[in-house]
């Protein structure tokens, strides 16, 4: 029932936002305008190029993750295992994410290691959003967006501060000496049936302060990631609309957009942040994006994503049977009683 209730909580604030957004887009006569528009389909392909190369870049970086802890994964199964966990990442609401059916399927192709392949999905995850916030963070304070006086532009900058903050810490804490010299390691070891599994996470996560350059590297290649997604939104935009904000610009919106990914919700925020941002940031002519204008864009870069997810239906298509079973394991870990 707690599920259900969830499920429906989730969908109704999707709904509710995504209804919004295409009423605004319909009373600022943006469809309309958008069909008669001359669109430059170079760029828009451009855009899918850079999206595609964008997330093979990630699915190295978790192959460089999972590597650094003993686990011989081929770089062509994490070719493999991270487009059927993009596919699921965009699935229907309830289905079990993209990243626990990867860290599940890593875990069946190395039973010895089934607590290190959660802790390496996790760590890609971190790393994923903590750059995501510096880079934010660093195109704030670099374009000046900060100094306007618009309440929602002054509520994201200030959002964006504080989760690169916090951020931070949650960083630094577990890559810092361990104090206690292990003795909370083994409590936490004890706890009945979570225990045993816990510890080896816990030993795991720790196993990546002796591979600093490991994080090190893995933290470029998401800055190149999080560069490659504005490129995709900055031609997306320029392809759909001749008066478009900068690449400056987009390199605030983007990231900013982007950083709702912690709200628990598929669709919604990320097409409502975007859309907010661009009619309330100048154009370099002075002029402003029309609300709805920022949603079609968010549109247009779902549509990219779905594209490209449908390179993991055909790798679904070729291990079904594994799929299930791994979704039915999948389930019994994220339940209270499950175990790794």
């Amino acid at each position: 029932m707690k599920k259900l209730v969830l499920f429906a909580l989730k969908l109704g604030v999707s709904v509710a936002i995504l209804v919004y957004l295409v009423y605004q887009a319909h009373a600022n006569e943006v469809f309309p305008d958008l069909i008669a528009r001359e669109k430059d389909w170079g760029l828009i392909a451009a855009a899918c190029v850079a999206y595609v190369a964008a997330l093979a870049i990630t699915f190295v970086r978790w192959w460089y993750l999972v590597r650094a802890l003993g686990i011989p994964l081929s770089l062509h199964e994490s070719f493999r295992l991270g487009f059927l966990g993009f596919l699921f990442n965009l699935a229907p609401m309830g289905i079990v994410g993209g990243d626990l059916l990867k860290a599940v399927m890593l875990g069946r192709h190395f039973p010895e290691h089934r607590a290190e392949s959660l802790v390496t999905v996790f760590v890609d995850r971190v790393i994923g959003l903590y750059v995501l916030f510096l880079v934010a963070t660093v195109a704030i304070f670099a374009t000046g967006v900060w100094r306007l006086e618009v309440a929602s532009v002054q509520i994201a900058c200030q959002a964006v501060w504080l989760f690169t903050a916090v951020g931070t810490v949650a960083v630094l804490v577990p890559l810092g000496p361990d104090f206690t010299q292990g003795r909370s390691t083994e409590l936490l070891g004890r706890i009945p049936y979570a225990g045993r599994p816990l510890k080896k996470m816990i030993l795991a996560v720790r196993t990546y302060r002796t591979q600093i350059p490991v994080l090190l590297g893995s933290g470029l290649a998401t800055v190149a990631v999080h560069a490659l997604l504005v490129l995709v939104l900055y031609w997306l935009c320029a392809g759909l609309y001749a008066s478009h904000p900068t690449l400056g610009t987009h390199f605030v919106v983007g990231p900013v957009s982007s950083a709702t990914a912690i709200i628990p919700v598929s669709l919604g925020p990320f097409e409502f942040v975007l859309d907010a941002l661009y009619a309330a940031i100048p154009l370099p002519d002075g002029g402003y994006m029309a609300r709805g204008q920022g949603f079609v864009v968010a549109l247009g870069y779902r549509v990219i994503t779905v594209v490209i997810a449908a390179i993991g239906w055909f790798y679904y298509l070729g291990s079904r049977r594994e799929v299930a079973e791994v979704m039915h394991d999948a389930t019994a870990e994220s339940s209270p009683n499950g175990v790794l």
